[in-house]
This record gives structure tokens, sequence and C-alpha cells, in this order.
């Protein structure tokens, strides 16, 4: 049983850090679900996701991180 100030550490972290799901991640994006489950599967991109056996859930920094690494330019 994990101790009480593990939970409390989980339940600090779901609220600064959220979870999305795969609908929700995808909308966040702006791309389909169905390409977000392609990019899952094929590793057309590195976006690290959560998975506890057929649940999938995407940490809104790994979704920030991904966007950070595939923007392009910047100031002149």
């Amino acid at each position: 049983m994990q101790s009480k100030s593990a939970v409390s550490a989980i339940i600090k972290n779901q609220s600064t850090d959220p979870l999305f799901t795969p609908p929700e991640a995808a909308e966040y994006l702006g791309v389909s679900v169905d390409t977000l489950s392609v990019w899952r599967c094929v590793g057309r991109y590195n976006i690290q996701f959560v998975k506890v056996g057929r649940l999938v859930k995407y940490r809104k920094s790994a979704l920030d991180a991904f966007l950070d690494r595939r923007t392009q330019g910047g100031e002149a």
C-alpha cells in the first residue's frame, strides 16, 4: 500500500501536469485521434504516453515538449 505522502505527490502532480485522454490530446495538438494513434503505434514522433492495460493517457508536459520540439523559426 502506498504511503499517504506518495498519494499526495501523485495528486499534486496530476493537478500541475494533467493527464489527457487521446481525444483530449488530439484536440490539444490539432490532429485527429486516428493520427495520434498512428503516431503512437508506428513511432512517427516520440510523444511520451502513459499506458496501463489498454488505457492510454498523455501528460500535458509531454504534449508541450512535443510542440516545443516541432516549433520552427524564431524571433528575427
